[in-house]
């Protein structure tokens, strides 16, 4: 299964959505550098589909964008709803991400949900963290090799 980054996006607050950048480095054990998700935990690395933010847009949000569901990667022409707890993503040249989660709980309504009337992340979203660090950019392969 491969794909490719549409966008790679970070944030200093939890909870809102996240700014693009053109590029990111990722740290092993860490995630995205200057992204507030990042740290010693299972969830360093979100992940979303375009597919999922485009199914948005035609359902009555068109102002949305890679990054307004506060994941850090938006993937494109990947079928990542059907990537499994423990599967390896490779990114680029040499990143390597190992999924930890599938979908989430929200806690409570925050800015997204508040802004959009609904946050996808729960349902579509993916965690992963950095198992190999490295540069990654929008454009760049991913590769699902578990």
């Amino acid at each position: 299964m491969n794909g490719k980054v549409k966008a790679i996006s970070i944030s200093t607050q939890k909870g809102v959505p996240k700014t693009n950048v053109k590029e990111a480095k990722l740290i092993k054990g860490h995630g995205i550098e200057g992204d507030i998700h990042s740290g010693k935990w299972h969830r360093q690395v979100s992940l979303l589909a375009f597919e999922s933010i485009e199914k948005m847009m035609k359902s009555g949000f068109p102002n949305l964008r890679p990054g307004s569901f506060a994941e850090n990667i938006t993937t494109q022409s990947i079928d990542i709803h059907n990537i499994k707890k423990g599967a390896r993503i490779i990114i680029g040249e040499d990143a390597e991400l190992e999924i930890t989660q599938i979908g989430k709980e929200c806690h409570s309504k925050c800015s997204i949900n508040i802004e959009v009337g609904d946050c996808i992340m729960p349902k579509e979203g993916i965690f992963a963290k950095v198992i190999t660090g490295g540069r990654i950019k929008a454009g760049d392969k991913i590769f699902i090799v578990g």
